[in-house]
């Protein structure tokens, strides 16, 4: 047990990431600063340094990382005693940052797992592989966000269980709750006749975006009153143009609403709103966004993969196979048509967004910190 000395004793954090918000992308890697804000509200000193451009292409990534990583080399290393913990986000390139600095430095690391360098960034190529697993190796404490990366990370890469943990990034219950529906629907100016479904991540190919178009162009053949709202940023021209193209084939441009990003503090009025939360996604780590759509008293219709899977399981939302516009349309019309499903679903959701809970998660985090110095 720890002495009350330990349990009042301040750490001082160092947060490495390759995902974090700007004024020009508010909602990138949100998570992370939700999460060094909770460890600051504890009392805790916590410097961040990281990337927040979110453009994707070869060029675009060899400039952010490039110049990202000339920023460590002052500023930080002058610190060398002045942290007890650098805890970085995503095993790669973040992870291996903080690798060279925590032997510099010497000092533990922790590294959080997300989904895309596990699921994604590693299998690029064999030097990826053998970075992210020397990474997890070399690290005091690895945290994963969903149960299919505690596989991966257990079996895959071999990394003994006591050195793992499983942790969401949790909802911040402050920001996202249920505003009553029809203050939220005239906030976000939706009609009060039409069914409002709603898409809220990053429009690109691994989040099912086009599955979503058409899936509801089968929706909207049934029940021509329901509206399709995508929220969020694009990385790619060309793929925005492929959806909007897809929309305008099938003749859904007065339906189908492309908004862009939203402040941060604005989306529970979107989610309050919405008949129905659909998050379609081809990879998801954990799926947080479907989180604080449930906080907000939102169903959730979701895919069947990595981390939603175990997310909406036993009836907190309902779960499709990926990549089926068909099933994906059949579940919507589940929702829409049945209130008392929509009841169920929503208060299951809302129970388990009480259990990802961000501060009580930061607690446990501070927790592997003080464990592993």
């Amino acid at each position: 047990m720890n002495s009350c000395a330990e349990m009042s004793e301040k750490m001082r954090i160092l947060i490495i990431s390759n995902m974090y918000p700007s004024q020009e992308y508010p909602t990138f890697g949100i998570f992370v600063k939700n999460q060094a804000k909770e460890l600051s509200g504890l009392g805790h000193t916590v410097d961040v340094i990281s990337n927040n451009n979110p453009k994707m292409g070869k060029k675009e990534l060899l400039k952010k990382y490039s110049t990202w990583m000339l920023q460590f080399v002052r500023p930080y290393v002058k610190k060398s005693g002045s942290y007890d913990v650098i805890h970085a986000h995503y095993a790669f390139p973040s992870g291996a940052i903080a690798r060279l600095m925590a032997k510099r430095l010497n000092i533990p690391y922790v590294v959080t797992c997300h989904g895309g360098d596990l699921n994604k960034m590693a299998n690029i190529n064999s030097f990826l592989k053998n970075q992210t697993k020397k990474v997890l190796e070399d690290a005091s404490k690895v945290i994963v966000v969903g149960e299919d990366l505690k596989d991966k990370v257990l079996n895959e890469y071999q990394i003994p269980e006591e050195k793992t943990a499983l942790y969401s990034m949790g909802v911040d219950l402050d920001t996202f709750y249920p505003v009553p529906k029809h203050e939220a629907a005239a906030k976000v100016d939706f009609n009060k006749d039409q069914k409002h479904l709603l898409y809220v991540g990053n429009l690109i190919e691994e989040k099912g975006v086009m599955d979503l178009i058409k899936a509801f162009r089968l929706i909207h053949e049934k029940n021509d009153r329901t509206v399709l709202h995508l929220v969020g940023q694009h990385k790619q021209d060309f793929y925005l143009e492929r959806l909007k193209k897809e929309v305008s084939s099938n003749h859904l441009t007065h339906a189908v609403h492309f908004h862009g990003p939203k402040p941060y503090q604005e989306l529970k009025n979107w989610m309050s709103a919405a008949d129905v939360f659909i998050l379609p996604s081809h990879i998801e780590g954990f799926g947080l966004v479907a989180v604080e759509a449930m906080a907000c008293e939102a169903p959730v219709v979701g895919t069947r993969t990595g981390g939603l899977y175990y997310l909406l399981k036993d009836g907190a939302g309902l779960l499709v196979s990926p990549k089926e516009p068909g099933e994906l349309a059949e579940a919507v019309h589940s929702i829409l048509d049945d209130e008392l499903l929509k009841e169920k679903v929503i208060k299951k959701g809302l129970l388990k967004a009480k259990e990802n809970n961000s501060k009580e998660i930061a607690k446990e985090i501070i927790e592997i910190y003080r464990n592993n110095k």
